[in-house]
């Protein structure tokens, strides 16, 4: 296998879409070609893709296909949607009154409008900040706050939580929700796309312009805001597209991955979008196993992503009672995969998985590819870019199977593909480059073929499902209850979602009488009330350990890793 022999087929395969300089963007995405000053994923590629569907040289399929297992479905063409997210533009800068450089914080579920919107941000240079349904009040708050986002869109279910906490939140003018039906102080995001004009100048944006804004969790704190440019993501992506997903405008690709997380940008925008590949798309509500494989018998998927945990729960179903007749390429990433769940889904289906490994801060960094030698258990090799390395806490490279921090080396200046920044915290953006490496905060080791091994994070950070979870954040929830005088929150092993959370509580005086596993669905609520649901305690009577004092260091902080350690059996 080599990376230039994929190269040239995939060249040959798209001669005669030469108008989209893929040589070119192939070479930025090697670093081997300076950045252009100027780009704009929604003109420079999706505009290109429509005029090339207008002269009838592909592709063949939409750019958008979108069921809700009720009987609704809706196909975009590239032609549609870029008529379609012109309109969206023109009522951002329009009624919403959104310039270049506004934030706006987008809560919504998979529904055609979350694509919409996404491409009218880029074409209006306004910031998009993606976040999830399942966000409490709270949590809402705090974001708005600390991004300073002028507009918030979402759907009738969460508008009236917006509203609990709207008054708190100066810096927010407008509200847009997208329904059928009005609501007071709102403006409805479909009865403005019918009235607005058809057409809109796309921004000229620079490619180190902001594009996008990621709240993701930490050790401490709150969590932090990630900003990303038009050139790390519209450009940063094409090469991830291109070889780990294997797209082309012939296939069609279903990324199962939430709205809010950057495996959305990368699944379902930019990665096939960049390569004509039409984005299918199952509005399921959550995640059920036999949904997921009877879709994939009765539609053309041809391409998967999802989550190592949805495999697991796929391979405890009967796979061969399920023909996938046009399904030929599977993907996983956001926590690592079991070696026997490949093995598993291997046996069942004929079709490898190929785990990708990546973060919201920098993007791919190591895949397993087509062509490639594949170990069970690895994350493949270091993906361009990238120069990976395996160093210590000197920032020495450390020798093959010596375990130590992921690290990304840099040379005279930063791949243009890492974020920005972490916005309104140089201490924290400061803190991730040890020397010239930038330092992932994952633990592992390299073999000598350059095979990454992953062995966990190096802080208290819980990967639960694909979800990326800050033990603060739970500590500092379960400490607004009453009952609870400390609290420590770690990893628990988990059979299916790889870990999940479990608290260790000290409880106040006048509650420790009471019945343990009453009051421990109770913290259980209590959380989910407090901060967002996939957060919380899963198990009441094993994963909310009451105890009496919690392990210190010299310095009276809690030492999760004692904990952890016990729980993991270490």
């Amino acid at each position: 296998w080599s990376i230039q022999t994929l190269c040239k087929l995939f060249h040959q395969y798209h001669k005669t879409f030469a108008l989209l300089n893929f040589s070119d963007y192939e070479a930025i995405g090697r670093c081997e070609q300076e950045v252009p000053e100027y780009f704009n994923f929604a003109s420079d590629v999706l505009d290109k893709w429509s005029r090339i569907e207008k002269e009838r040289k592909g592709p063949s399929n939409p750019a958008l296909w979108w069921i809700n297992g009720k009987g609704d479905e809706i196909k975009w063409s590239f032609e549609e949607l870029g008529f379609l997210s012109q309109k969206a533009a023109n009522v951002l800068s329009g009624p919403c009154s959104l310039q270049r450089g506004d934030r706006v914080f987008v809560i919504l579920p998979r529904i055609p409008e979350w694509w919409l919107l996404n491409v009218a941000c880029m074409r209006t240079g306004v910031v998009i900040i993606p976040g999830t349904t399942q966000l409490t009040a709270q949590d809402i708050c705090y974001r708005l706050l600390a991004s300073k986002a002028k507009c918030i869109i979402t759907t009738d279910v969460l508008a009236p939580v917006v509203d609990s906490v709207a008054s708190k939140c100066q810096f927010l003018k407008t509200k847009l929700v997208v329904s059928e039906s009005s609501r007071a102080e709102w403006l409805n995001f479909r009865d403005l796309l019918k009235a607005a004009p058809a057409v809109h100048n796309c921004t000229k944006t620079k490619s180190q312009d902001p594009m996008i804004i990621y709240f993701t969790s930490g050790t401490t704190g709150s969590p932090k805001m990630v900003e990303h440019s038009y050139g790390s993501f519209g450009l940063g992506f094409f090469l991830c597209g291109r070889y780990w997903m294997n797209l082309t405008p012939s296939d069609i690709m279903w990324n199962l991955s939430d709205t809010a997380w950057v495996k959305a940008a990368i699944g379902s925008i930019f990665g096939p979008w960049f390569q004509g590949t039409c984005v299918f798309v199952h509005a399921m509500p959550q995640f059920d196993p036999r949904t997921v494989l009877n879709t994939l018998c009765r539609y053309p998927v041809t391409t998967l992503c999802s989550a190592p945990t949805a495999y697991r729960m796929l391979v405890q179903h009967d796979l061969t009672r399920y023909p996938f007749k046009t399904l030929k390429h599977c993907l996983t990433g956001g926590e690592p995969l079991n070696p026997e769940v490949m093995a598993n889904w291997k046996s069942q289906t004929g079709l490898t998985i190929y785990e990708g490994y990546g973060q919201t801060e920098i993007g791919m960094i190591c895949a397993n590819m087509k062509g490639m030698k594949i170990k069970p258990g690895s994350l493949g090799k270091a993906t361009p870019p990238y120069n990976v390395q395996i160093i210590d806490k000197n920032g020495s490279v450390l020798p093959p199977g010596k375990e130590g921090d992921i690290a990304i080396k840099m040379d005279a200046k930063r791949p243009f593909t890492f974020f920005t920044q972490y916005l309104d915290d140089p201490v924290k953006t400061a803190s991730t480059i040890r020397g010239n490496f930038y330092v992932t905060g994952d633990r592992g080791s390299m073999d000598e073929d350059g095979y990454l091994w992953f062995m966990g994070r190096s802080d208290d950070v819980i990967i639960s499902a694909g979800y990326r979870i800050g033990p603060f954040e739970i500590e500092s929830a379960l400490l607004q209850h009453p009952a609870v005088a400390e609290s420590a929150v770690v990893s628990s092993p988990d059979p299916i979602r790889g870990e999940v959370v479990k608290a260790f509580v000290v409880l106040s005086p006048s509650f420790k009488s009471q019945d343990p596993m009453k009051l421990a669905c109770e913290l259980q609520d209590h959380v989910k009330k407090v901060t967002a649901p996939y957060k919380y305690p899963r198990k009441a009577s094993t994963l909310i350990e009451f105890v009496q004092q919690l392990p210190k260091n010299i310095a009276g902080k809690i030492r999760r890793n004692e904990l952890r350690n016990k729980e993991w059996g270490q």
